[in-house]
């Protein structure tokens, strides 16, 4: 995946983001399906987390449990989840899709949301899937984040520093802007304005102001009504509500890149050079990365696409990838053979 090819119909980053999120295959044969769990946070809100119902049986002392973080606005529901659900089937892994609050379809009830630098909540819920993987036989977790949830990863993972080790044996972030300024500017012009930030404004406009209308004055309903991109968004929403002084402020404070050097766990970044929403020159070089941490970045693949084989093409080959980069750090690995999809 570090030299990932896009097929030749598929042509450009912005087709390579768009066209596999809508119509390539996700899956190598049905859906997958999940059961949901609530689970009470500290502060007494709740997420849901949403467990892979039928991954095939592997003994459970060495069966990992891969927990995957979704990205804004994403769910289970989203084609990436779909394919790593898929893959975690075939090689007979648990998995987990822990929704984000506000994410799985009912509106959380603290003031707070969620955000790309969340590594307290982060590392709450691995906290929690660390302990049930002990309980199941102490095997390995193995932890992916998307997008957001991979900036938000990344920044647990330097947080905790030696102690990561504790929880997750490694972990991987997917397309992740991890430099959130260069991330925000990038989608606030031109197609990315047009497309992608009126679709994510769509979405988190209206459960914004319910917000408010839960915790009335929480922030200005004019200000949020004006809002026309991510910037303005986090400016009224995002940073003053989760701590931060405004958009810039959380932009600079929540962002993993500064922090990659002080990764003590394997982690890998894969970032495609031609992402629409993160510039290939705010990607982190070797020199800004801890000797722990592994950089794919190919060309192609647009954001969280990498789409492959005949029209309309699947989604599959990355989460192959990643989860045997994942696998390979497993020191005991019994897993279920996993097919390769051309």
């Amino acid at each position: 995946m570090d030299h990932h090819t896009a097929p030749r119909w598929l042509p450009g980053g912005q087709t390579q983001t768009l066209w596999p999120a809508l119509f390539s295959r996700r899956s190598s044969g049905a859906a997958a399906r999940f059961t949901r769990e609530r689970w009470t946070t500290p502060d007494q809100d709740f997420i849901d987390v949403d467990w892979l119902q039928d991954a095939a049986a592997a003994p459970e002392k060495t069966r990992p449990l891969l927990v995957q973080f979704h990205g804004l606005e994403g769910s289970s529901r989203s084609h990436y989840s779909q394919a790593f659900a898929d893959l975690a089937r075939q090689r007979g892994w648990a998995f987990a899709v822990p929704h984000f609050r506000g994410c799985s379809g009912e509106l959380n009830l603290a003031p707070r949301a969620y955000h790309s630098g969340d590594f307290e909540e982060i590392g709450w819920i691995l906290q929690r899937f660390r302990t049930w993987q002990d309980q199941h036989g102490g095997g390995p977790l193995l932890v992916v984040g998307v997008s957001l949830g991979g900036n938000a990863l990344m920044r647990w993972a330097a947080e905790a520093g030696d102690t990561a080790a504790q929880v997750a044996t490694a972990v991987a972030a997917v397309c992740s802007p991890l430099d959130l300024a260069a991330g925000g500017h990038a989608i606030g012009r031109g197609f990315n304005r047009l497309v992608y930030n009126r679709m994510f404004l769509n979405s988190m406009k209206p459960k914004t102001l319910a917000k408010l209308a839960q915790h009335p004055g929480l922030f200005s309903r004019d200000a949020m009504r004006a809002a026309s991109d991510l910037y303005a968004f986090d400016n009224v929403f995002t940073g003053p509500v989760h701590g931060f002084r405004d958009a810039e402020d959380y932009w600079r404070r929540a962002s993993a890149k500064p922090h990659l050097r002080r990764i003590r766990i394997p982690a890998l970044l894969l970032n495609a050079r031609n992402d629409p929403f993160v510039p290939a020159a705010s990607l982190p070089t070797a020199a800004e990365v801890s000797a722990q941490v592994t950089l794919w970045q190919p060309a192609h693949g647009g954001h969280v696409g990498f789409a492959q084989g005949r029209w309309p093409g699947h989604v599959l080959a990355m989460p192959e990838a990643v989860s045997g980069w994942l696998g390979g750090h497993v020191a005991t690995q019994q897993d279920t053979p996993v097919p390769r999809y051309g």
